[in-house]
């Protein structure tokens, strides 16, 4: 069975009937969490909503005025999941998302037309395909693709766009000898009724479930933004169609502005620019580390040469890292002395290091641990981590402060 999608690729609203709706739940990926959405499954008897398929997503749309979330294939039907149920029987009038649809046409009809000519031209078969959501990728059987047989293909393809050519879908029996001429990649197993066939004129006839734009020049224009390596020796043919293009230019000019305000330079200077940056920046983060490895060794010699000295040492500072508080507890007589270093903003997350007598360290490092917030870990007279938060680091000081008192005391 085709669906009136696949019979009609343009058709925006559709009036048909309810069949069935059933209780079903939906798993879903919220703001990184997976999440179960409890709903509906409803059957119609046509629509005009792509269930996912041949490595296309799904269609949105609404039936009635009750958004469709997800419309996946069941043997020869097309399940629409919705929130609110809907009566069996009833007549609903189904309006597809035309902005997404159209955007996967092109996409899929770009796809179609690459891996023809990727075939054609260089012998580079197809394997799979991906249509994101902001770019596609073609899956090329072949270890690399020269950046000259891109260009290439890419003439190719936007040459084929320019000349018009018709798209057409043939519906086929599945014993008809034209089956077995046409490119596929097999069908699914639970496939009934008649073969499918999208037929790009003089240049392509593959076995497609599909929605397609029904001329070239309706992808406007396509654009290959690269390659990546693929998995098991092969290539990922990264592209764009479309209204996708058109987006991409509009940001990437956008960008190219904002970058010719911020390095006051033009735009084929921007590399050069960007590039004498980076170099500063690891001039001044070199300075900066030695420096602060500097200053490390003069605060622990001043703490040392201070008469007035006890056993417990404290410090601060937002500008630091974990070797700038290793040099400190290295240049301070730890087995003597307990020291507490902290590095971050006044409130918020940083790095801790407690240093000094192993038995102290074990006893007051978890404390430290749950006052800072943090995560952390200890072993031979030293107990560092990271800090959740520094609010409560007056605390920790007190708290050490006491312990060291008390210690003293003790050995008095």
């Amino acid at each position: 069975m085709a669906f009136q999608c696949q019979r009609d690729c343009y058709m925006k609203e559709f009036v048909t009937s309810v069949v069935s709706c059933c209780p079903a739940e939906l798993k879903q990926e919220v703001n990184g969490k997976k999440e179960t959405l409890k709903g509906f499954n409803v059957k119609l008897q046509d629509t005009i909503l792509f269930p996912e398929g041949g490595g296309q997503p799904d269609d949105h749309g609404l039936i009635g005025d009750v958004p469709v979330l997800r419309v996946t294939r069941q043997g020869p039907e097309a399940l629409h999941f919705v929130v609110t149920p809907l009566e069996e029987g009833q007549e609903v009038h189904v309006k597809v998302d035309w902005e997404r649809r159209f955007d996967h046409m092109q996409q899929h009809s770009g796809q179609h037309l690459i891996t023809a000519l990727a075939d054609t031209m260089f012998g580079y078969k197809t394997t799979s395909w991906d249509l994101g959501r902001q770019r596609s990728t073609i899956e090329l059987d072949t270890p690399s693709v020269k950046p000259t047989q891109l260009q290439e293909l890419e003439e190719v393809i936007n040459e084929k766009i320019r000349g018009h050519i018709p798209v057409t879908v043939q519906l086929l029996s599945i014993d008809d000898p034209a089956v077995e001429k046409v490119r596929s990649r097999g069908l699914p197993e639970d496939h009934a009724g008649p073969i499918r066939i999208i037929d790009i004129e003089g240049i392509d006839a593959n076995m497609c479930c599909g929605t397609h734009v029904s001329n070239l020049s309706q992808l406007q224009v396509i654009k290959l933004l690269g390659t990546e390596k693929g998995k098991k020796n092969k290539t990922n043919l990264i592209f764009l169609a479309g209204n996708r293009v058109l987006k991409y230019a509009e940001k990437s000019y956008s960008t190219e502005r904002s970058m010719v305000s911020l390095l006051k330079t033009g735009a084929d200077e921007h590399v050069e620019a960007v590039d004498k940056l980076q170099k500063s920046v690891k001039l001044l983060q070199k300075t900066n580390l030695s420096l602060l490895r500097d200053m490390a060794v003069l605060i622990a010699q001043n703490f040392k040469n201070d008469p007035q000295r006890g056993n417990f040492f404290s410090l601060h500072k937002k500008e630091g890292d974990n070797e700038f508080m290793n040099i400190i507890a290295n240049e301070i007589n730890t087995e003597e002395t307990l020291v507490f270093l902290t590095v971050g903003e006044e409130k918020g997350p940083g790095l801790f290091l407690l240093a000094g007598p192993s038995g102290a360290v074990t006893q007051m490092g978890p404390q430290v641990l749950e006052l800072l917030q943090g995560k952390g870990a200890g072993k031979n007279g030293r107990f560092q981590g990271k800090a959740n938060s520094m609010a409560r680091r007056a605390e920790v000081e007190a708290l050490l402060k006491e312990h060291c008192k008390h210690h003293t005391s003790q050995e008095e």
